[in-house]
């Protein structure tokens, strides 16, 4: 493996710092977006619980809130229920572009980094051929070894940069899609919180 990263030359380096890069926002991002990190089930009935009991106190909406991005919704909208149904659908909102801001961390970087790892592995390709035609000026065609280093040093970074960008946009798309998938749950869940603290819907607490 050494010798392989060797003979792709510098632009191997880069590439390798990708492939770290992309390794550890892909695992973040799942350890973050997990689904009793971002929306826990019944969420919505343990709130209406407490506050229908009178037992939601600060400390129980500051352990909600740290729990879960759900959780960060629901007390921002909690906190300004008692303005009326706009003022805490507004606060709802305000609370869910922060989380959404939180939800794509990183993914745009995630997306950089699939785009230009083939752009530098066809990067080594053109300067592993120059380096080809450069000695072929210089030796003629009869010196195979030379040749066979520059064609090689292209190949490898070739290869190397799609090996990087191929799994990093797979991973890419899925995450996108996950956080649509979660913002969409969550938007559902406030919604519902907004009508059952206005008293036009009934908590279903099966």
């Amino acid at each position: 493996m050494f010798e392989l990263i060797q003979s792709g030359g510098w632009l191997m380096v880069p590439i390798i710092a990708c492939s770290v890069f992309s390794l550890a926002i892909c695992l973040e991002r799942f350890w973050v977006l997990q689904k009793k990190r971002v929306a826990p089930t019944n969420l919505l009935s343990e709130v209406w619980v407490l506050v229908r009991s009178g037992e939601m106190t600060p400390e129980r909406m500051h352990l909600i809130r740290n729990e879960s991005f759900l959780g960060q919704i629901m007390v921002a909208g909690l906190n300004n229920s008692k303005h009326g149904r706009e003022i805490m659908k507004e606060s709802i909102q305000e609370a869910a572009q922060h989380v959404m801001h939180q939800m794509e961390r990183f993914l745009n970087s995630l997306g950089t980094i699939a785009a230009i790892s083939p752009l530098l592995g066809l990067l080594g390709t053109v300067i592993g051929m120059i380096k080809v035609f450069a000695e072929i000026m210089l030796q003629g065609t009869g010196n195979a070894n030379v040749l066979a280093g520059g064609i090689s040093e292209a190949l490898i970074t070739t290869a190397a940069g799609l090996t990087v960008a191929i799994p990093t946009l797979v991973f890419h798309r899925y995450l996108q899609r996950r956080v649509e998938t979660l913002l969409i749950e969550m938007e559902q869940e406030s919604q519902k919180l907004v009508e059952v603290v206005h008293g036009e819907r009934e908590v279903d607490f099966e």
